[in-house]
């Protein structure tokens, strides 16, 4: 296949994104940060379902998820259900690749100069550094790829309901609304799985839902920030591809 015509060249940028930003949020989602702290808040003090000292505590991996949905809303409207589908399929195993991989390189014999290195004025073992940032745990892994896979395919279908009902109109509506649900469903999965399910840390149903509520409401308040970023990147692909041309693709999507 050759990528000549607007339409392709548009998918295979879209979905080059798509896909370096889920791998990226897998591995930069290792580093846990507060909002509130660097926002230049105080730290909230939250107590949900009897679980105290909650606040906003997120993986790092939500700096590149609102450019994931994004991708998966514009992908959704320009070229259907299908494309996305099979996106979030191929994104998922190239995802376990890429642990795999990573495995792989932790078991390598690492050089005697390199493992001990001094940084900032700290002697520090980079190997064990190395195994400490990529070795992410199974259970953590799995319940990523779950969430990834399961939110995708509730956005996807969502979005086309809501998008039966109002038609070409309320971009916004479709868009948004689908990404709070799959979002929801991002948010708790991957706790369950990694956290509840995990006999290493074994969290109450408590535990998973207030951090799940807490993980959520930070997701929501992003997606609606999100919506303008959406119409902006929506303007420029149909300036791209033109008026006709959008329109074309739009209505060929609709069609599933």
């Amino acid at each position: 296949m050759t990528f000549k015509t607007k339409e392709s060249r548009l998918l295979l940028v879209l979905g080059s994104f798509f896909v370096a930003n889920a791998i990226l949020s897998e591995f930069i989602g290792v580093k846990l940060f507060s909002v509130e702290e660097t926002l230049g808040f105080k730290k909230f003090d939250i107590n949900l379902f009897g679980v105290p000292n909650l606040s906003f505590v997120m993986s790092a991996g939500v700096l590149t998820w609102p450019i994931i949905f994004i991708m998966t809303d514009i992908i959704n409207e320009y070229f259907g259900v299908q494309q996305v589908r099979f996106l979030s399929i191929m994104t998922s195993i190239l995802i376990a690749f890429a642990f795999i991989v990573v495995w792989g390189s932790m078991h390598l014999s690492a050089a005697d100069f390199w493992v001990h290195q001094n940084i900032n004025g700290e002697d520090l073992n980079m190997n064990n550094a190395f195994a400490g940032i990529f070795g992410q745990g199974m259970w953590i892994i799995v319940g990523s790829i779950t969430a990834f896979i399961i939110g995708q395919l509730a956005d996807v279908i969502i979005f086309h309901r809501i998008k039966k009902i109002t038609g070409e109109k309320a971009l916004w509506l479709r868009a948004t609304g689908s990404t709070l649900v799959s979002q929801f469903i991002d948010s708790f999965v991957v706790i369950f799985i990694a956290f509840y399910l995990n006999p290493q840390y074994h969290y109450s149903w408590q535990m998973v839902a207030a951090i799940g509520l807490v993980n959520y409401t930070y997701k929501f308040i992003v997606a609606i920030l999100m919506t303008p970023i959406l119409y902006l990147v929506h303007g420029v692909i149909d300036g791209y591809l033109g008026k006709d041309l959008a329109s074309k693709l739009i209505k060929m999507a609709s069609r599933g």
